[in-house]
């Protein structure tokens, strides 16, 4: 058994101090420092905060790479890179690209995933698709000549990896292709890059969808007469991305909407190859975008994802609302497990479940990322 002593440790209601945390490759409990025995391997937190560690549901890429390469190596490249940011597992997210390029990248993330249980990076629990069934009126930085009408069997087919699926539902007749994945598939389907309006965005969370795309971005927004997918997402049981760069969504927003969604708010970085990088020119889904500081734009001034680290996500919400600091890491860690099904074992510091930890100062800044017990970054 290993122990974390000397920490505030945040829990999914509260933070403890006084107490130290018990742990092997699953999480033993919060016990009393008294009882750590003599000779046990012990981390000292020099009153630092021990979190569970985050869960990055949407990234493109990090370091130069990007999901949608289809290069294992880059997969692991970009693990290796966000594992720093206190992300102990994600979701690679591929682009609207060809069919061919995202059989390729399904076929690199899955020859890691296993791997990825036990190397230096974060951990793959499966990929987002975000596209190709979405609609060219909000496609943002999509290609639109990738753009397909919605087709079920392509998701069934890579079911056992795909864990997110963004589509425009009003672009499924009838909802069909939803209902169909929903019915036969653990995938969680996403709203996002949608022109859809309230009545139809409704309708499709009564039909299957589930989860609503980097909220406020790439869909119609919220308006007194006419409350588009924005107002859809704060009304139904959805689950909602927000990438909390203070670019993408103004930080006087924050508060509202975790207060409107609570436990459904999940932190995203919606984070491209820029990440990690100079200033410059990058490629996304084959287009070619500016980054400077945190905007990353199309030649036209489209939004073209972020450079946020989870981290960061974590500090600016924490900084922006006066939500206590373990409701802002659940939004960063549970609420993205429950979202994707695998909260019984990931996502909170409880007995039983992974021991998949951070360690980080007031600021957010990451010291210490252990993953299954085992510490995998240390600053």
């Amino acid at each position: 058994m290993k122990y974390i002593n000397n920490a505030k440790i945040i829990l999914k209601d509260r933070i403890v101090e006084g107490k130290a945390l018990a742990y092997d490759e699953k999480i033993s409990g919060v016990v009393s420092v008294g009882s750590i025995p003599a000779g046990a391997e012990v981390i000292d937190a020099k009153g630092a905060y021990v979190a569970p560690g985050f869960i990055d549901i949407h990234i493109h890429g990090y370091m130069g790479e990007d999901s949608s390469d289809g290069k294992a190596e880059g997969i692991r490249k970009m693990s290796e890179g966000i594992v720093k940011n206190g992300v102990t597992a994600w979701l690679p997210t591929t682009m609207t690209v060809s069919v061919e390029q995202l059989e390729k990248a399904f076929a690199a993330i899955a020859s890691v995933k296993e791997e990825s249980k036990s190397w230096n990076g974060s951990a793959i629990l499966g990929v987002n698709a975000e596209g190709p069934y979405i609609n060219a009126k909000k496609k943002g930085a999509q290609a639109e000549e990738n753009i397909l009408l919605p087709d079920a069997s392509f998701f069934k087919k890579h079911g056992d990896l795909i864990k997110i699926a963004t589509m425009a539902p009003e672009q499924d007749k009838d909802f069909a292709a939803i209902r169909e994945l929903k019915q036969n598939t653990d995938i969680l389907i996403s709203m996002g890059h949608t022109n859809a309006t309230f009545e139809e965005a409704m309708a499709a969370t009564e039909n299957g969808v589930g989860h609503v795309t980097h909220l406020f971005n790439a869909q119609t927004p919220l308006t007194h007469r006419a409350p588009g997918v924005v107002g859809a997402a704060l009304t139904a049981d959805v689950s909602v991305e927000l990438i909390c760069d203070t670019f993408h969504i103004h930080k006087g927003l924050f508060s509202l909407i975790a207060k409107v969604k609570g436990d459904k708010l999940c932190l995203i970085t919606d984070c491209t190859r820029g990440g990690g990088m100079p200033d410059g020119e990058y490629d996304l889904g084959g287009q070619t975008f500016t980054l400077k500081g945190i905007e990353c734009l199309l030649s036209d001034g489209t939004i073209a994802g972020s450079v946020l680290k989870m981290n960061q996500a974590v500090r600016n919400v924490y900084e922006n609302t006066d939500l206590p600091l373990f409701e802002v890491v659940n939004a960063a860690s549970l609420n993205p497990a429950n979202a994707i099904g695998v909260g019984a074992f990931k996502g909170s510091i409880e007995s039983g479940k992974d021991a998949d930890l951070v360690i980080f100062d007031e600021n957010i800044n990451i010291q210490k990322t252990i993953i299954g017990g085992t510490v995998r970054y240390e600053a």
